[in-house]
C-alpha cells in the first residue's frame, strides 16, 4: 500500500519481484540497477546464502521529485524463492503496490512456476491484499536457454488474463525494463485513480519514467519483441 507523508511531502511505492527459486528475480534488480540514472538510484542491497540467491530481500530505492516538490520513492524488493522461506516472502509482499512474477521459461520448471504463483495468491490473502485489484506483470525469463516453452504454448497455458506478460533474458537486460515500466505504469495508474496524484501534486508518469532511464536503456528496449500480451485491457503483440 502506498505510503504518504504529506508533512515531509514524500510518497513511497512498493513493487515486489516474486517467483520460484533461481528464476531471475535478483538478476532483474541487478540489471535494472545498472540501467538506472545514477542520480536517481540508491544502493542495491542483497543477502545471499548457499541455500538461495536471496535470503531476505533486495532493496532498490529510486527517488524522483515532482515540480511541486513532492518526493516520489519507488522501492523494489525480491523475495526468496525456496519454500522454506515462506514467512519471509509473506512479510515482504505485505503492503505491495504492484508485483512482477518472474517465471522460469524452461519446461522442467513449469510446475515450480505454478506452485509459486499459487503461493503468491495465498500470501496476498494472508496479508489481506486483493489479488484481483493489485497490478501484476508476468515475466517469462531465461529465454536464451534450451528446452523452453514457445510463446504460443505460454499463451495457451496461461490463457487470456488481466496480466501483461513479457519475455526476458535478465542476464543480458533484455525484457527487464519493459516488464518494470509496465508494472510502474499500472501501479501509478491505480494510485492516481485513488488519490488524484497528478492533479494534486503535479506528478507526471512519463516524466518519472524518463528521469530514471540510463543511457543503456533506450538501446535495449524492444516492446514488439518482448511483450507477449498487454493483458485483457490491451491487444496481444504480434
Amino acid at each position: 500500500m502506498v505510503q504518504m507523508n504529506l508533512e515531509l511531502k514524500e510518497v513511497s511505492i512498493k513493487v515486489v519481484y516474486y517467483g520460484p527459486a533461481l528464476s531471475g528475480k535478483t538478476t532483474n534488480l541487478q540489471a535494472l540497477h545498472k540501467m538506472f540514472n545514477p542520480h536517481h538510484r540508491g544502493k542495491l542491497m542483497s543477502l545471499e546464502t548457499h541455500m538461495d540467491r536471496t535470503l531476505f530481500f533486495d532493496l532498490l530505492p529510486i527517488q524522483y521529485q515532482t515540480p511541486t516538490g513532492l518526493k516520489v520513492k519507488l522501492k523494489l524488493f525480491t523475495v526468496p524463492g525456496q519454500v522454506i522461506h515462506n514467512e519471509t516472502r509473506k512479510a515482504v509482499i505485505a503492503g505491495a503496490d504492484g508485483v512482477i512474477f518472474v517465471a522460469d521459461s524452461q519446461r522442467p520448471q513449469a510446475l515450480s512456476n505454478s506452485i509459486s504463483f499459487k503461493n503468491l495468491k495465498e500470501n496476498f490473502k494472508a496479508n489481506s491484499l486483493d489479488f484481483e485489484s493489485i497490478p501484476i506483470v508476468i515475466q517469462f525469463n531465461k529465454r536464451d536457454l534450451e528446452n523452453i516453452k514457445p510463446v504460443e504454448e505460454i499463451k495457451r497455458d496461461w490463457g487470456p488474463t488481466r496480466f501483461p506478460a513479457f519475455l526476458a533474458v535478465a542476464t543480458e537486460g533484455k525484457g527487464v525494463f519493459e516488464s518494470f515500466e509496465s508494472i510502474v505504469k499500472l501501479s501509478f495508474e491505480g494510485i492516481n485513480r485513488k488519490y488524484d496524484f497528478s492533479r494534486k501534486f503535479g506528478f507526471s508518469l512519463a516524466d518519472f519514467v524518463q528521469s530514471i532511464k540510463g543511457d543503456k536503456i533506450q538501446q535495449l528496449l524492444d516492446y514488439k519483441r518482448y511483450q507477449v500480451t498487454a493483458g485483457t485491457a490491451g491487444e496481444v503483440s504480434k
